[in-house]
């Protein structure tokens, strides 16, 4: 909610990418695939797992989560600078020098308020009513294939396959590896049957 608010198609100014805000570099290093057919960070679940990992090697890092928050955010280089530089490893105390920059000194509160109000959402005065969670199923493709062909083998609008797949950045599959798409429920049979009888040229 604070990094994106769940938008998988989000880009900060730093190319910060995903639900999970990933730089390319932190991205890679949790196992996100970047390259010209995809880019793993806008994978929902992926980049969540990536997150859940990240956040694990942060708080076994500061053993406080205050602090791995403000180092997901910051990077873990600028918060131990600041931990050395200023004698202090509480959040707040370091929240009060100039260690931190504005945007990471109020991370970690509107997290902390996103927690709050999440507990609580109609003393705050939010009527939430949860959406049912994405269904699809999937189609294994070895090759590349376009989108639109996709959405006409599954009697579907190329919007909807694309929405279930915001890691592809073309409007193809990758040409050069196995790729579990996503297609709607009950889709994956009549897709997979459709491409199998299509002669490469129509893919």
């Amino acid at each position: 909610l604070v990094e994106s608010a769940f938008k998988t198609s989000a880009l900060s100014r730093a190319k910060a990418r995903g639900v999970w805000q990933f730089i390319a570099a932190t991205g890679k290093r949790f196992g996100l695939a970047q390259d010209w057919w995809v880019d793993e960070r806008s994978d929902p679940d992926k980049s969540t797992r990536a997150a859940a990992q990240y956040l694990k090697a942060l708080y076994q890092m500061f053993e406080d989560w205050n602090l791995a928050l403000a180092a997901y955010n910051a990077g873990e280089g600028k918060v131990r600078r600041g931990i050395n530089r200023h004698g202090t490893d509480d959040y707040w105390e370091l929240r009060s020098t100039r260690a931190l920059a504005r945007e990471t000194k109020n991370y970690v509160p509107m997290i902390h308020a996103a927690i709050v109000v999440a507990k609580a959402p109609d003393k705050y005065g939010f009527e939430i009513t949860p959406e049912s969670p994405v269904a699809f199923d999937t189609v294994s493709i070895d090759h590349a294939v376009d989108l639109r062909v996709v959405a006409e083998c599954a009697s579907a609008g190329v919007d909807e396959v694309r929405a279930l797949n915001p890691e592809l950045r073309r409007m193809a599959t990758p040409a050069n590896r196995n790729f579990s798409l996503k297609v709607p429920t009950g889709a994956a049979a009549q897709v997979a049957d459709c491409l199998e009888d299509l002669p490469p040229e129509k893919r």
